[in-house]
Order: structure tokens, then sequence, then C-alpha cells
């Protein structure tokens, strides 16, 4: 699997799958049973894959896979890498945020520069959010290094486990 250089901070793959979905999802329930390193939690065609709570670190990477079924012998694998849900909140609600406050000292600037008042502050602020949105940016890009070695092995768990019952 390559991990791109990209922008995406949330890595995606799909997957033709040579079987039916039912199939696929039972070979994960089975795994979740045998696994030691990873916790699988199932619900409905959706799979997640992560480190046990103990092992977890801040950025740590879940893996979360949604297995559609085309036919009664085909089905698509959607892989995802991303966050702890909480964190991925978190991480959009700070952009949110920032974007928010970026819009609201625009406003402000463009008031104080259409009425012929000082606007130095309130431009400043502005640039302060393009600064503060760069942070944030290079944070994702960050924790997405510092998990890819962690992304490596949530992969190499599902193709190993997808191959070992015949399904790839």
């Amino acid at each position: 699997m390559s991990i791109s250089n990209e922008i995406v901070l949330r890595p995606r793959f799909k997957i033709e799958l040579n079987h039916g979905n039912a199939c696929i999802l039972k070979t994960f329930e089975d795994a979740k049973t045998t696994s030691k390193i990873y916790k699988i939690v199932r619900v409905d065609d959706h799979v997640f894959i992560r480190l046990p709570t103990h092992e977890q670190q801040f950025w740590s990477p879940q893996l979360h896979l949604e297995i559609n079924e085309v036919d009664d012998k085909t089905s698509t694998l959607h892989g995802l890498f991303g966050p702890n849900p909480t964190v991925w909140t978190m991480f959009m609600f700070l952009h949110f945020l920032v974007a928010g406050l970026f819009i609201a000292f625009g406003i402000w600037t463009y008031t104080n520069w259409t009425l012929k008042n000082p606007y130095a502050f309130p431009l400043g602020l502005m640039l302060l959010m393009v600064v503060v949105w760069f942070g944030l940016y290079f944070a994702g890009r960050f924790g997405r290094a510092k998990g890819k070695e962690e992304m490596h092995g949530l992969y190499n768990f599902m193709d190993t486990t997808l191959k070992t019952n015949g399904l790839i």
C-alpha cells in the first residue's frame, strides 16, 4: 500500500473482492476473537480496526472498512484511515473556528477600511488566522506521519486476514 505525499490527511483505498459481503464480514467477526493485537468492531457493513485503548497514542489511526455488496459474488471494500473520531471532531471544530474567526476579522477589517478607521489590528488578526490554519494543517500532517507505521500495520492485518481466508 502506498500512502502518497498528497494533501490528503485521511488516506483511502478501494479493493474489489470476488465474494459476497456476508462472507467477508464473517471473516472479520471471526478475526475479532482471534486477534490479540487489534480491536475489531463491526456495525452493519462497517468494520473498524484499531489498536487496543491502552496502546493508543493521541495520533493513533484506525482503519474503517465499508464492505458493499455489488452482487451475490462480488463486493467492494472501501478503506479509510483516520484518527480516533473524537480527535477528528476536535480537529474539524478547530478548523471551522479558525475559518469563522477569519471571516469575522475580515468583516471587521472591511468595516474599518470603509469607515476610514485604522484597520491594521483586525488585518493582523486575519493574517494570524491564516498562520493558525497552516499550523493546524501541518499538525495534521505531523500526526499522519507519526501514525504511518501503525497505518501500515492496520492495512497488513486487514490484508493478511483476507488472504488467510482466501478472499483476495
